[in-house]
């Protein structure tokens, strides 16, 4: 409670102080994110898939509440604030923190955003955390609150978020009523039971059956990086999509290839004896609405889910590939980018085919490698601890630029060389850590670049130009990806912290390149136009 005051006074104060001061730089942050149409081709859907749509677009709203209630609170708190951009910049961040900017406040008089959110009251220490003695307190479907006497509970989703989840309900009794393909119909079935039991197991195995709908839904508390005290409390989100039945055909043939691609990963057999499941799905969508924490400052291209490991070991994974959202970072940001920062005999090898390959992989690579220590540490996850995501988003890049580095050798993926590859990758880089390294990801892409450039895979001149060496870099991409796996199978916490202090940051001549690319002009990410009105609907 003592809390809430001060956040609401802070609100008062930054009111006050916004309205005296030049809100000139927010607006700039505002206009830097590109507007885009999320939409696609209405007419190929079917009557029943065109009834549903506007369902699960109002359970993605729902999911948008309940994302503010986590990551910040209250967003009516910010109706006091007087100046449009600042509110604006408020929603596309979820609150007054900067999301591609170090979550760096830009609404004065508030402080840096809490690790703890608001999944834990907000003067918990890690001692009280690691003391308090509750086995369902680092579940990924609880928040941890005071009791009467101020000491630490745990209380589960369906219970603090009853009112937004008995909507849900009801609101997906209509779509399973209307649904006509069992695969959705069952998944939608499954999924409810998962919000009134916090148990999303068979939902996702429903999810993982779900083969031949015309739609997709992902909705849930999936993701958690929100939370920044111990990468554990899941955030709710919803991606609606359609799929492209004609790219999809086309991706299919690669889920066979799977653990053939698991045997030749760069590294000691050791580390590869995860046989990843071949149930997976290989499919390209249409975004057509985002919501929740996918929507929050940077805006996902690609999924790859469910996270749970016994799906993944029995079924495998779904990987989607949102083909309209990476066209539109690609030509709004990723293509600009490139042009300011690669030598320029080697801009031709930036290329959409390049970019999109490089995503897709980096989600099949998230299921390969190994699930548990091979020393009795036990998961990965558990013995790399606060180092689990960030690691795992290392080895998803490195592994998914090896994987299209292998298929273009062997003629699987054609249209691209493996220099297109290999130039578009670090190119993305720069797109990638643009404005911080604060996120799993942004620490994950810097201990990459870091790496390949001490390994000479590329180099900078004094003018800030890049020049990929085509000879060095797939040596450099096998070595990284070797250091990934051994101190993942060997669960070596230590190194992993160790080495990402030393690595997982913007060092000062890439600061100096970005800082030039962000006088230019060029978009820091997209915004979505999105909706039924959007969509024609």
């Amino acid at each position: 409670m003592k809390k809430t005051i001060t956040i609401m006074f802070l609100i008062a104060c930054a009111t006050m102080s916004l309205a005296q001061n030049d809100p000139v730089d927010v607006k700039a942050r505002v206009a830097e994110y590109a507007p885009y149409d999320l939409k696609t081709d209405v007419s190929k859907l079917t009557k029943n898939d065109k009834e549903l749509i506007p369902i699960f677009i109002q359970i993605a709203d729902v999911m948008d509440q309940l994302f503010w209630k986590q990551t910040y609170g209250n967003p009516a708190d910010f109706k006091k604030i007087k100046n449009d951009y600042v509110k604006d910049y408020i929603k596309i961040n979820y609150g007054p923190w900067d999301r591609l900017d170090d979550n760096r406040s830009f609404v004065d008089g508030i402080g840096e955003k809490p690790a703890a959110c608001q999944y834990y009251p907000q003067d918990i220490t890690a001692e009280e955390y690691a003391a308090y003695n509750d086995p369902n307190k680092g579940s990924l479907y609880t928040v941890l609150r005071r009791d009467g006497n101020g000491k630490l509970k745990t209380v589960w989703y369906r219970d603090e978020y009853k009112t937004e989840i008995d909507k849900v309900c009801e609101l997906l009794d209509k779509a399973i009523a209307i649904a006509e393909d069992p695969g959705m119909k069952n998944y939608l079935i499954e999924r409810k039971k998962a919000f009134q039991t916090d148990d999303y197991f068979a939902s996702d195995m429903t999810w993982m059956d779900m083969k031949n709908s015309h739609l997709d839904f992902v909705v849930g508390p999936i993701e958690n990086y929100d939370d920044k005290l111990n990468e554990a409390k899941a955030s709710y989100e919803a991606f609606v999509l359609v799929k492209d039945e004609e790219r999809s055909k086309e991706l299919a043939k690669f889920v066979a290839m799977l653990p053939d691609i698991q045997k030749i990963l760069p590294c000691e057999p050791k580390y590869k004896t995860f046989v990843p499941g071949t149930s997976s799905d290989l499919n390209v969508y249409d975004a057509i609405y985002y919501a929740g924490d996918c929507n929050a400052g940077s805006k996902t291209i690609a999924i790859n889910l469910p996270n749970d490991d016994r799906v993944q070991a029995q079924k495998g994974t779904r990987r989607l590939q949102l083909r309209n959202s990476m066209q539109a970072k690609f030509d709004k940001i990723m293509l600009p980018i490139g042009n300011l920062v690669i030598n320029p005999t080697q801009r031709k090898h930036l290329k959409f085919d390049a970019f999109f390959w490089n995503v897709t992989f980096h989600e099949v690579a998230h299921g390969l490698g190994v699930k548990e220590t091979i020393n009795g540490k036990g998961s990965v996850d558990d013995a790399m601890k606060t180092e689990k995501t960030s690691w795992e988003e290392a080895k998803a890049d490195i592994l998914g630029l090896f994987i299209v580095c292998h298929l273009i050798d062997k003629g699987e993926i054609t249209g691209i060389t493996k220099e297109d590859a290999i130039t578009t990758f670090i190119a993305g880089i720069f797109r990638s850590v643009r404005f911080g390294a604060a996120s799993s990801h942004g620490k994950a892409n810097m201990m990459c670049f870091n790496y390949l450039q001490k390994m000479g895979a590329f180099s900078r001149d004094e003018k800030g130009i890049y020049t990929v060496n085509f000879d060095l870099a797939p040596i450099a991409i096998n070595s990284w990806a070797s250091t990934i796996l051994s101190v993942q199978g060997e669960g070596n916490y230590d190194f992993a912290v160790q080495f990402r202090s030393e690595n997982g940051f913007i060092k000062t001549e890439l600061q100096q390149d970005l800082d030039r690319i962000n006088t230019t002009g060029i978009p820091r990410d997209i915004r979505f136009n999105q909706g039924l009105k959007t969509l024609g609907l």
